[in-house]
């Protein structure tokens, strides 16, 4: 089952659809939009090209659980994309993902200006890779 992890952001969001056998990143993507409706067009849009059976969005957390302040702007993306793909996304606890992803683009010898382009799709990776691993420990 091909699942699509979704790193929402105001002016860019990262995306990353895993292989058809659920095991890893396949494809990755950012959706370079300020219009939230815009952005969930285009998000819609890449799910059904790459034929997405399942959608995982990064959810904002705060360290101690709680809910960010954040998160009903992201419970209104979740619902957008519902309504444009039929998926309900998981939403998904995405703590850490930019500072893992920006770490992950240094270490790789990526200057701090080039990480703008790339850290939103890597973060969508890392949820990505997060809720695949979570299944796996489900079966």
């Amino acid at each position: 089952m091909k699942i699509m992890a979704i790193d929402y952001g105001d002016a860019r969001t990262g995306v990353a659809v895993s292989d058809p056998l659920g095991m890893m990143a396949g494809f990755t993507a950012v959706v370079a939009q300020w219009n939230k409706e815009k952005a969930a067009d285009a998000v819609a849009q890449i799910a059904k090209q790459q034929g997405a059976q399942a959608l995982v969005m990064g959810f904002p957390k705060n360290m101690d659980g709680t809910e960010g302040a954040r998160a009903p702007l992201y419970r209104e993306f979740a619902d957008m994309l519902e309504q444009r793909t039929g998926l309900k996304p998981v939403l998904w606890d995405e703590r850490r993902t930019s500072i893992d992803a920006h770490q992950i683009l240094a270490a790789n010898g990526r200057k701090a200006q080039q990480h703008r382009k790339s850290v939103d799709a890597v973060a969508a990776s890392l949820i990505l890779e997060g809720y695949l691993a979570y299944l796996k420990n489900q079966k």
